[in-house]
C-alpha cells in the first residue's frame, strides 16, 4: 500500500489521511537526537490495510535521514523494528 505520509513537527506525528479519517503515529523528543515513538492509533474501520506499517516505515525512514535514534515505546512500533532487522541501529 502506498499512502501519503506526512510529518507535523508541530504537532509532533507522522500521519496519514484515508476517507476523511486520521491515521497517526505520535512521538516526543526524548533528549536531543532522540524521538520517543509512543503512540500508534489506526481508527477500528480502517485497520487490516497496512496503513500502520506504513507510518511507521515512513516515520522510521525520516529518523535515519536525519540521523536521529528512536525510543519504541509504543508496542506496535516495537513489533516493527522486530520484524524489520534493518531498523534495529535507531534503537537508541
Amino acid at each position: 500500500m502506498e499512502l501519503e505520509v506526512r510529518h507535523d513537527e508541530g504537532a509532533r506525528k507522522y500521519y496519514a489521511l484515508i476517507d476523511g479519517r486520521e491515521s497517526v503515529l505520535e512521538y516526543s523528543e526524548a533528549r536531543e537526537g532522540t524521538l520517543n515513538f509512543f503512540h500508534t492509533y489506526v481508527p477500528p474501520e480502517l485497520r487490516g490495510r497496512g496503513i500502520a506499517d506504513e507510518i511507521v516505515r515512513h516515520a522510521l525512514e525520516d529518523a535515519e535521514r536525519r540521523g536521529m535514534k528512536v525510543i519504541p515505546s509504543c508496542w506496535f512500533v516495537r513489533v516493527y523494528i522486530q520484524r524489520h532487522s534493518r531498523y534495529q541501529p535507531l534503537v537508541a
